[in-house]
């Protein structure tokens, strides 16, 4: 009887590698200087190359978010909640590959990991929830001596800079770009430069939700070289030095001083605690109008 032929092994696949881009207007461009440079995990190993951004894609993302911004200032704030409420879904739909990314980076366990994506998802809705709301906390209805009605309500200050955290590469991102967008400023973001790969995968998400191109642009590489550009930037109306060590801020204070950007300095930092609402408050202006009262 003859026998049976065994099945033969199916070749090995190669896998297919990841390519880490930065994110500007909606799109995914390399950077424009062809740059790119190491990321390693918590345990020395290379994980990927990513983009390094130069002075020209700082530029380009400062334009996209300025042709961004009065469209979404524009938007209902209830719309602004929704479309939050949507990245927080794309963010639950994808919690294993960002726990996995944040094990890989930050050296964490699977359960902590875990634990950390789903706080970046809650902080999402939290300020998803917020969105149409802030503006009965920091606006007010005025007294005045006079047959007027007298409002004071806040607006969006417009594009803002934010230099990430460095140490918390997803929850601490998150907590710095949902309060700027939930208010109707877009953002120009400058990424964990040893972290970096998280953020880079949030935007995939941003991408695939119904947050219209250029309200949140995403830069990789070096802070050092990227924050004084954008500190002196005079189309950014604000920053937020939450990513640079304290020794390393006065400059940038400096440089932002020239078009007389808002500057935003945080206090001690523990990303799992409330949130509250001073990020929301941070990058707004109050505009105050009067009105006659009718006879």
């Amino acid at each position: 009887m003859p026998t049976k032929a065994k099945p033969s092994k199916a070749p090995e696949r190669l896998r297919v590698r990841k390519t880490y881009k930065l994110y500007i207007g909606g799109a995914f461009p390399r950077s424009e200087s062809g740059r790119s440079y190491p990321v390693t995990g918590s345990d020395g190993a290379l994980l990927a190359q990513a983009a390094q951004a130069s002075r020209k894609d700082v530029r380009d993302a400062v334009v996209a978010a300025r042709k961004a911004q009065p469209g979404w200032a524009r938007a209902t704030a209830y719309n602004r909640g929704q479309v939050l409420y949507r990245v927080a879904e794309m963010l639950d739909g994808r919690r294993e590959q960002f726990a996995a990314e944040l094990t890989a980076a930050e050296g964490l366990t699977d359960a902590k990991a875990l634990s950390t994506v789903d706080a970046a998802i809650d902080r999402w809705v939290w300020y998803a929830g917020w969105a149409d709301k802030y503006a009965q906390i920091v606006g007010s209805s005025n007294p005045v001596a006079g047959p007027y009605f007298n409002f004071s309500l806040p607006e969006p200050t417009g594009v803002v800079g934010v230099l990430a955290p460095q140490d918390s590469s997803l929850l601490g991102l998150v907590s710095v770009v949902a309060p700027v967008i939930a208010t109707g400023n877009t953002a120009v973001v400058v990424a964990s430069e040893q972290r970096p790969l998280p953020a880079v995968s949030l935007a995939e998400v941003l991408a695939t939700s119904d947050l219209p191109g250029g309200v949140v642009n995403l830069l990789t590489g070096r802070v050092g070289e990227l924050a004084p550009w954008l500190a002196s930037h005079r189309d950014v109306n604000a920053i937020d030095l939450t990513g640079v060590a304290a020794p390393d801020r006065p400059p940038l204070q400096q440089a932002a001083a020239d078009n007389v950007k808002r500057v935003y300095l945080p206090g001690g930092l523990d990303w799992a605690d409330d949130p509250g609402t001073s990020r929301l408050a941070a990058f707004i202006e109050t505009k105050t109008v009067w009105h006659p009262i009718g006879v």
